[in-house]
């Protein structure tokens, strides 16, 4: 019997059979600058407890995912040392964002997402694990200027799984990259955040709309009970202790 993960506004994947081998969980930018206390969002904004909450969806999420030998890939975003990959306006428009401190400057946890800080680094509640794969990225979305195209292609992946902050410009972004160039995408709306609700809200509901072409919309549970179910399939004898 086929499976699809219930969506809004088609079941995912849209071929209407979940295979793990052609799909791959995308977990954008969970950085301690973004999702962490003294990081760049906690330190300028009243956002963080927002940008926390897809931890734990995410952390199950993943757990069931390793355990049907699906593909593993984080990005973080940052710039180089010397900031000779940052932008003008980008610094600009991100100290506009952040009363004051752009991508590049201090706070307390050294220079905002830049390779090397501390900031930079994924926070310790998701870290990746040995064969994760790691995409650093200059831009919001993760196939600009990166491999990430060349390796879905080089391991079959067809079916993409996003997770991550924020959600209505890094995962929005990729997103729309990804359906530009002929992937699959499921949003878990639990499992990704915005700096207010009501960015979160208006990005999902774009997404939800099956006329924007991006893709679908649904939530972690039906995706772990998904992957449960194949499991189950695969080892009969085996149950849950």
């Amino acid at each position: 019997m086929a499976l699809q993960v219930p969506a809004t506004g088609y079941d995912f994947p849209f071929t209407g059979d979940f295979h793990p081998s052609e799909t791959a969980l995308i977990i954008i930018d969970m950085q301690v600058d973004f999702c962490a206390p003294g990081g760049w969002v906690a330190s300028l904004t009243p956002a963080l407890d927002l940008m926390r909450a897809p931890i734990e969806p995410i952390k199950r999420v993943l757990g069931a995912v390793r355990a049907a030998g699906m593909k593993v890939i984080y990005t973080r975003e940052g710039h180089r040392p010397d900031g000779s990959d940052l932008t003008a306006v980008k610094q600009f428009r991100t100290r506009l964002a952040y009363d004051g401190a752009g991508v590049g400057e201090y706070t307390a946890l050294g220079r905002v997402l830049t390779r090397g800080e501390p900031g930079h680094e994924i926070i310790p509640e998701l870290a990746p694990e040995p064969g994760d794969i790691m995409i650093d990225k200059v831009g919001s979305g993760c196939f600009y200027g990166t491999e990430m195209e060349h390796i879905l292609r080089a391991n079959g992946i067809r079916h993409l799984v996003f997770t991550g902050v924020t959600t209505e410009c890094c995962v929005h972004t990729s997103m729309r990259e990804a359906a530009d160039r002929g992937f699959d995408n499921l949003l878990l709306e639990d499992a990704t955040a915005a700096v207010t609700l009501e960015l979160k809200e208006a990005a999902v509901s774009i997404i939800r709309d099956p006329s924007t072409l991006f893709g679908t919309v649904g939530k972690s549970d039906d995706l772990i009970a998904v992957l449960e179910t194949l499991g189950q399939k695969q080892h009969p004898g085996h149950t849950a202790s």
